[in-house]
């Protein structure tokens, strides 16, 4: 129950804390027709080159039926239908687990999404508490796209009010890599032409422990992701209200921390190009915010190579990419230990298939 069906309105504030229900189903509102214009939108913002989303005709020649639509735009979309029920009065996003792209999806298909909770965990101040939530993302057809988790820290609307439950449920730290070849078609190695793809290295050119350093930079601008998050229908209010972000500790918005994991993404085309679908999300923390003003950069490392059962086309490298802010990446900061770097905003752990 929200606080608004509680009083009456017709109106609502959104569900806190209290709220939640370990094991409750929340359908959420408002299915999205996904649409070249979409598609042009996501590239204005940040830049993806990657030649299978890029191009019908590469995508055609390698095996797809055409360009299937960028994994994070699809990520973003199953996102944003979740934030009015799940983090419309969110503190911050804290992070992300088992995420797995299990279909393509294509301009013209419509994204719906579902989600359970499936843990609660009040904080020690009484004053917020963190949502756990497995949600999943299907086309027209009832035929699941994505599914994730996620936790996000939420505020109270009564101190005083106990939790419904509290369990905070286990989770893989790392997806199967044996399970990632299901979303994309068998590719045409042949006709992967490398230079329109814009990078010489396969998967056998990358080793574990491997650094990249994406050397590249993009400067966030206040209209950028006022427009991302519009576009995404992510309606949290530490996205979108000014005036009330005045009165918070950083007194004005936060970037919406998919617009860093879109860019971080865009920029490790500079050193990955033939990395060509994010197949998996390991996990993910928005470890420091971002605000409009503030120049991202990102470094990946090769945390494991992996064999596709039954794939001579394609293999999966475990990436970790690290993107920060106003600091440049060729020393590689992180966010390990005592000597934690403060720039760093992003530590992405996933899974990407890379032609061989």
């Amino acid at each position: 129950m929200t606080a608004s069906s509680k009083s009456g309105s017709k109106t609502d504030a959104g569900r806190f804390f209290e709220h939640f229900r370990i094991g409750e189903t929340i359908r959420h509102a408002t299915p999205r027709t996904v649409t070249t214009g979409d598609v042009a939108l996501y590239t204005a913002l940040y830049g993806p080159r990657v030649a299978v989303q890029s191009s019908d005709a590469f995508a055609q020649a390698v095996g797809y039926p055409r360009s299937p639509v960028d994994d994070l735009l699809v990520f973003h979309v199953v996102f944003g239908k979740t934030v009015p029920d799940i983090s419309l009065n969110a503190v911050a996003n804290l992070g992300y687990a088992e995420a797995r792209f299990l279909k393509p999806v294509y301009p013209g298909d419509t994204l719906s999404t579902v989600s359970e909770v499936i843990g609660l965990k009040e904080n020690s101040n009484r004053k917020t508490g963190v949502v756990y939530v497995r949600s999943t993302g299907s086309n027209q057809h009832g035929e699941p796209v994505l599914q994730y988790v996620r936790w996000v820290m939420v505020r109270k609307a009564d101190e005083a009010a106990a939790p419904t439950g509290e369990g905070v449920p286990t989770l893989a730290k790392v997806v199967d890599p044996a399970s990632l070849g299901a979303a994309v078609p068998v590719l045409d190695r042949a006709r992967w032409a490398d230079d329109l793809a814009g990078g010489p290295y396969r998967f056998g050119d990358y080793a574990a422990g491997e650094k990249i350093d994406h050397v590249d930079g993009m400067t966030v601008e206040e209209a950028e992701h006022q427009i991302a998050t519009r576009l995404y229908q992510n309606t949290a209010k530490v996205h979108f209200d000014g005036h009330a972000a005045q009165e918070t500790r950083f007194g004005k918005r936060l970037i919406y921390g998919g617009v860093v994991i879109s860019l971080a993404r865009a920029l490790s085309f500079n050193g990955l190009a033939n990395a060509f679908h994010v197949a998996a999300i390991n996990g993910g923390r928005h470890v420091a915010p971002l605000f409009a003003g503030d120049t991202v950069y990102a470094w990946s490392e090769v945390l494991d190579v992996a064999e596709i059962p039954g794939r001579a086309d394609v293999g999966a490298l475990r990436l970790r990419t690290i993107a920060t802010k106003n600091k440049p990446c060729a020393d590689h900061p992180d966010k390990v230990g005592a000597e934690a770097d403060p720039a760093v905003i992003l530590d992405f752990d996933y899974w990407a298939l890379m032609v061989r």
